[in-house]
C-alpha cells in the first residue's frame, strides 16, 4: 500500500520527536558509563572526576572529516597538557569492530584511546548524530558544557587554511575559567552514524514478559533470588520495575553481570556476560519506563522453585566447614579455615561443589589442600587447588578424563570471603567432593605464578609488574584465575611461544577484587615445550581508586587485602601423560621480575 506525503511526514515527525526526546543538551547531566578502548583497556567516565574537563570526540573509520580533524585535536590536547583535560574518542559505528579500529589507528597514527560502543547505548544517550562531533563534559556536576565540531575549518567538500571559529578551545577556556560557554551547541559536520535501534525506540519498546523477564531469569536470578547473594530478589515484576534505574546503571558501567574477561580474547565455558543486544534490550526497556506488557510473569514461579542443594547429585564426601559468625555490618577480613581429610586412602577427585549455609553472605570460596604439615607437596608452595564457589557459578567439574589426586593425609585450606547484609547471621558452609571410579587419563595440575617482590609506588594510577614460567614439555591450559587485592586494576595471561609469537589467553581489563573468577577455557590451549606463560597485573594506587585503603603508601606483597598480590593460578595437564599418585608436578611457584 502506498502512503501519501502527509503520512510519511507524520512518521518522519514522530521519529524526529522521539530522537529529540533522547537528545542530550548542554547543561544536562551525562550519566556514567564504562567502555573498553581499541587496545583493550577499560575506561569509566566518572573515574576522571579529578579532571578539569573531559573532551569526547566521535570517531569513525573512513570518515575524512575525522581524519582531517584528529591532528588538530592532538594539537589542542598538547596545548592543554598542563590543564588536566582528558581527551577520548568514541566509536559507535556498527561496521567498525576492534580489529578495523586498530588498523585505522595504526594507519593514521591515532594515539587517543578509542572507546568502543558496541551496543550503541552510549552514543544513543549522547544523541550522537555524526562523527567528528565533540563533547565537552564538566566533571563538576557531570554537566555537558558543549557539543559540536572542533572548529569551522573543515567542511564536507572544502577546508580553509585556518579556522575562523574555534568552538572547542573556546568551550574549554570557559569551563576552565568557571564561566558559561557562549556557543554551547553547534551543528556538527561529519559522517552520519547509523543507530537502527534508536529509531526502533520510537515504536514499541521491549516487553517485560516477552523480552526482559527471560534475560533476568537466565542471567540474574541465580544470585538475585530468596536467600541468594544478591541484595534483592528478582522475584516479580514489581521488584524489577522498582530497581529498573539501578539495572540501567550497573549495565552501563559494566558492574553486572559479574564477568570481567575481555571477549576479544578467548572463549570460556563459564562465561556470564550479556551480549550487546541483550544489554540494549534491558536498557531500552528501562528508558521506556519499564512497561510490563501483557502476559504471565514467569519470575514468581522461578523464585519459588525448590533449588537442588547439589546440582551434580549425591556427593561421595561432604566436608562441613567451621561455623563463622557474620556481623550485621562492616568489612570482614578473608577467613582461612583448615579442615582435616577424614578419608583413610587416596582418591581421585573429579568435581567439587559448595552449599553455603547462608548464601546472602558468602561471596566466594577458594579451596586448596596441603600435606599434613600444611605443605603443598605435589604442587609447590601455593598450588594443589580443588575448586571454588561464586554465586551463580555452579559446581567445579574438571575436564573430561582428568582428576586431582587427594592424599589421605591432606589438609583442606579454604579462602572464605564474607560480606555483611544488614543483619547478623551464622554461616556453616559444606563442601562436596565427587570421586572418579578409576584413575583418570591425566592429572589436572596447578601452576601458580607469583611475584612477591612487587613494589607499587604511592599515587601510581597504573603500575604494572609480572611473573612468568617456561614449560619444559607440551601442556594443555584449561583455566586461568588472576588474583590481586583492592588496588588491582587489570590482569592478563600471555603465552610467548618459542618462535616469539605472543597470544593473550585471558585479559581482564577491569579487575574487581570482589569477584574471584576462575576463567575456564571452552577448549584447552596447547602450549608447546619452551613456551613462556606470562602473568601480568596492573594496580591503581591513586586516590581515584575508591577502594584504595591508602594512596600515600608504597604497597608491597602481603596476605591482607590492604597489601597486594601478583598471583595467577593456572590449571593444566601434560599433553601426553598418565595420571599417577607418585611423583610431583614441576615447581609451580615462579617469581617474576
Amino acid at each position: 500500500m502506498r502512503m501519501n506525503k502527509l503520512a510519511w511526514a507524520a512518521i518522519a515527525s514522530g521519529t524526529l520527536l522521539a530522537q529529540a526526546a533522547l537528545a542530550l543538551a548542554p547543561g544536562d547531566r551525562v550519566d556514567n558509563f564504562r567502555l573498553l578502548d581499541h587496545r583493550g583497556e577499560s575506561h569509566e567516565l566518572y573515574y576522571y572526576s579529578d579532571a578539569s574537563a573531559i573532551v569526547l570526540m566521535v570517531q569513525g573509520n573512513g570518515c575524512p572529516i575525522v581524519r582531517n580533524q584528529l591532528p588538530r585535536l592532538a594539537e589542542i590536547r598538547d596545548a592543554y597538557a598542563d590543564e588536566n583535560v582528558v581527551f577520548l574518542l568514541l566509536n559507535a559505528n556498527l561496521q567498525d569492530d576492534r580489529e578495523r579500529i586498530r588498523q585505522e589507528a595504526d594507519e593514521f597514527a591515532i594515539d587517543f584511546p578509542i572507546l568502543m560502543d558496541d551496543s550503541q547505548l552510549i552514543g544513543e544517550t549522547l544523541a550522537v548524530r555524526r562523527t567528528a562531533e565533540t563533547f565537552v563534559i564538566d566533571p563538576e556536576g557531570w554537566r555537558l558544557a558543549y557539543r559540536g565540531p572542533v572548529d569551522d575549518r573543515v567542511s564536507y567538500q572544502a577546508q580553509r587554511p585556518e579556522a575562523r571559529q574555534h568552538f572547542l578551545t573556546d568551550a574549554l577556556d570557559a569551563v576552565l575559567g568557571g564561566e558559561a560557554v557562549t556557543q554551547a551547541e553547534v551543528e556538527p559536520e561529519g559522517c552520519l552514524v547509523h543507530f537502527p535501534h534508536r529509531e526502533q525506540r520510537a515504536g514499541e519498546p521491549p516487553n517485560y514478559v516477552k523480552d526482559v523477564a527471560p534475560l533476568i531469569a537466565e542471567h540474574c536470578v541465580a544470585c538475585h533470588r530468596p536467600g541468594g547473594i544478591g541484595p534483592f530478589a528478582m522475584s516479580e515484576y514489581a521488584i524489577v520495575h522498582g530497581f529498573a534505574p539501578m539495572i540501567r546503571e550497573v549495565l552501563r558501567t559494566d558492574r553486572m553481570p559479574p564477568w570481567h574477561a575481555d571477549r576479544h580474547h578467548g572463549e570460556f565455558s563459564n562465561e556470564r556476560s550479556l551480549t550487546a543486544a541483550e544489554r540494549r534490550t534491558l536498557v531500552h526497556w528501562v528508558d521506556a519506563g519499564a512497561p510490563r506488557g501483557e502476559g504471565t510473569d514467569p519470575l514468581p514461579a522461578l523464585a519459588a522453585r525448590d533449588w537442588p542443594e547439589w546440582e551434580l547429585g549425591e556427593p561421595d564426601l561432604v566436608i562441613e566447614l567451621p561455623a563463622f559468625e557474620v556481623p550485621a555490618t562492616g568489612v570482614i577480613p578473608y577467613q582461612h579455615p583448615r579442615v582435616s581429610n577424614p578419608l583413610e586412602e587416596g582418591v581421585w577427585v573429579r568435581a567439587v561443589d559448595f552449599a553455603p549455609g547462608d548464601r546472602a553472605v558468602v561471596h566466594h570460596i577458594i579451596a586448596t589442600f596441603a600435606g599434613r604439615e600444611g605443605q603443598h607437596a605435589r604442587e609447590g608452595a601455593l598450588g594443589s587447588a580443588l575448586g571454588g564457589f561464586v554465586p551463580g557459578g555452579g559446581p567445579t567439574e574438571y575436564p573430561q578424563g582428568t582428576g586431582v589426586y587427594l592424599d589421605p593425609e591432606a589438609i583442606f585450606i579454604l579462602q572464605m570471603h564474607y560480606t555483611t547484609m544488614g543483619r547478623a547471621t551464622t554461616d556453616v558452609t559444606r563442601m562436596a567432593l565427587y570421586f572418579a571410579d578409576e584413575p583418570p587419563a591425566k592429572e589436572l595440575r596447578n601452576l601458580v605464578l607469583i611475584n612477591p617482590r612487587i613494589r607499587i609506588p604511592p599515587h601510581a594510577r597504573n603500575h604494572t609488574e609480572e611473573a612468568a614460567h617456561t614449560f619444559d614439555r607440551d601442556v594443555l591450559i584449561h583455566s586461568l584465575l588472576p588474583h590481586a587485592h583492592y588496588r588491582g586494576r587489570s590482569s592478563s595471561f600471555i603465552a610467548v611461544y618459542p618462535d616469539g609469537r605472543e597470544e593473550i589467553l585471558l585479559s581482564v581489563p577491569n579487575y574487581d577484587f570482589n569477584w574471584q573468577h576462575d576463567y575456564v577455557l571452552a577448549e584447552p590451549v596447547l602450549l608447546p615445550a619452551g613456551t613462556t606463560l606470562v602473568h601480568r597485573t596492573s594496580w591503581d594506587n591513586s586516590a581515584q581508586n575508591r577502594a584504595n585503603p591508602d594512596p600515600d603508601v608504597e604497597v608491597t606483597w602481603g596476605l591482607q587485602s590492604w597489601d597486594e598480590m601478583l598471583f595467577g593460578s593456572v590449571r593444566y595437564t601434560h599433553a601426553e601423560a598418565t595420571a599417577s599418585t607418585a611423583g610431583g608436578a614441576p615447581s609451580a611457584t615462579t617469581a617474576g621480575h
